[in-house]
């Protein structure tokens, strides 16, 4: 049994709010949910809105406050929202709240977002359009399918729907084709409303939209995130403009905007760190990490455990194995890899600390090969780091330790990324020894990035690397790959297969 918030913007909608809203009893019939929460924020409407709503919360024995009067809609900076209140109706919580001035459609989400604690949240619209019975199909799929995200498609045959506006359709259709393009998913309905997300995923998404660009936004960030999203078909009441619609032709040309910008943002997790960023473009530096792969695939053995995996850049590159454990400390980057896991019965997600011993995942007789790469150089105790990779190893097994190289070239990036220390052979080989693995080869990889990292880190004090400057790396791999071993530089990282000695 799980839980659902159900978020409700509301704007002028005084003719049909409270019929939006009882519909809403249908949540409470899905055998999943246990509870059902729904927060209404009235986005300073300046129609009968605030009496209806206290109408509706007096049939549920809820006595809302008198709303404070509409504020001017200009303004900058937060909006205020003032909570007129709440009670339990059935297995339903009911929070009502009020914008002191209006903020538009995202601000409201984002205010009724801060006071969610389902698993699960979806937005629900104040009008007809759209039906709740199909948010509890949607329930059915988080729990059937493990999805991050859920969108309810118009397009996609639903039972039934209203035949309206063929010129729009064709704008909807345009959106989530060039909203494919960027993303590469194949959704049939960018647009829809009904879009449902886990709520710790969707509250570590940073939104910035406060109209309906907040639809192709929040798409876009869930493909960067690389959320599992699923499509359920839903019915679709579309309403005429002389009925309320608000949506209209300036809109879809601020979705195309949006649909730009979002692509050529990587703002994709909130409370961001440069370091952090910085890390997240590389990963994502495809052509990069395939370089990086194919250098040590053939050291790897069949029951393989990686260290550190992130969001999983390099595991996608090194499965399937026999067994595969990729590992995090970091609980959004666990859950992202815990999705690879539905589709792969030979690999296995979860918390592994390096510096903890007891974190690490026990296998009888132990693992073939550990992979840990740009992780030891992060921690204070790297001899004992890696003396519980050593202890993760069958005997003769074989860890493959990425590590950045020359101390000449600490710099603020370094330090952004959370770097302890740089590496040469020397101290690399002595740091193997003393945690009781035998280092059989040292690759020196990457020598072209050394100079841009000293011009960057050392020379421009810059606390990340730009994503230009990253993207530009990655298309020029296929050269650096070919060249790299014949540049006259020292390298930027190195990489040192190491077999566990007998005990």
């Amino acid at each position: 049994m799980s839980s659902l918030t159900v978020l409700v913007p509301v704007y002028n909608e005084q003719h049909l709010v409270a019929a939006s809203l009882r519909r809403l009893a249908v949540l409470e019939t899905s055998p999943h949910l246990e509870r059902v929460q729904v927060v209404v924020v009235d986005d300073s409407s300046r129609d009968a809105t605030p009496t209806v709503l206290a109408s509706f919360a007096a049939e549920r024995g809820i006595a809302l406050a008198p709303p404070p009067p509409a504020a001017p809609r200009a303004g900058t900076g937060p909006v205020p929202a003032v909570e007129l209140g709440r009670g339990l109706h059935g297995k339903t919580e009911w929070i009502f709240l009020r914008h002191e001035r209006n903020g538009g459609k995202g601000t409201a989400i984002q205010t009724a977002l801060a006071r969610a604690d389902g698993a699960y949240t979806v937005i629900h619209d104040a009008d007809l359009e759209y039906h709740p019975v199909d948010i509890v199909r949607m329930v059915d799929v988080f729990v059937t399918e493990r999805a991050d995200a859920v969108f309810g498609s118009r397009f996609a045959g639903g039972e039934s729907r209203r035949v309206l506006f063929f010129r729009h359709e064709l704008g909807n259709k345009l959106l989530t084709f060039l909203t494919n393009l960027v993303t590469n998913l194949n959704l049939t309905d960018m647009e829809t409303c009904y879009k449902a997300v886990r709520t710790d995923l969707l509250r570590s998404i940073p939104i910035v939209s406060n109209d309906f660009r907040l639809e192709p936004e929040l798409t876009i960030k869930l493909a960067k995130r690389e959320a599992r999203v699923f499509e359920v078909p839903i019915r679709y009441s579309g309403r005429t403009y002389q009925e309320g619609k608000k949506i209209d032709w300036r809109d879809g040309f601020r979705a195309l905007g949006a649909i730009l910008r979002f692509t050529l943002s990587d703002e994709i997790y909130v409370q961001d760190e440069p370091g952090l960023a910085m890390t997240r473009r590389l990963a994502s530096a495809g052509r990069f990490t395939g370089w990086m792969a194919d250098l040590i695939r053939p050291f790897l053995g069949s029951r393989l455990l990686e260290i550190g995996s992130g969001t999983g850049a390099m595991t996608r590159r090194l499965v399937p194995r026999d067994l595969y454990v990729a590992s995090e400390v970091d609980p959004l980057y666990l859950e992202t890899l815990r999705n690879l896991t539905a589709d792969r019965p030979y690999l296995e997600a979860r918390y592994t600390d390096v510096t903890d011993v007891a974190s690490y995942p026990h296998l009888e007789g132990g693992f073939d090969s550990v992979v840990c790469l740009n992780v030891i150089e992060h921690v204070d105790d790297d001899v004992g780091a890696l003396q519980n990779v050593r202890s993760a190893l069958a005997p003769g097994g074989r860890a493959v330790v990425l590590v950045p190289s020359g101390p000449w070239n600490f710099g603020t990036l370094d330090e952004a990324l959370g770097h302890r220390r740089r590496y040469t052979e020397a101290t690399l080989r002595d740091l193997a020894s003393r945690a009781g693995l035998a280092v059989t080869e040292v690759i020196a990889f990457n020598r072209l990035s050394s100079l841009p990292w000293w011009v960057n880190g050392r020379l421009l004090r810059r606390s990340s690397a730009g994503r230009f400057q990253i993207g530009l790396v990655d298309w020029l791999t296929p050269i650096f790959r070919r060249i790299d071993r014949f540049l006259p530089l020292p390298p930027l990282s190195l990489i040192a297969v190491m077999e566990r000695r007998p005990d």
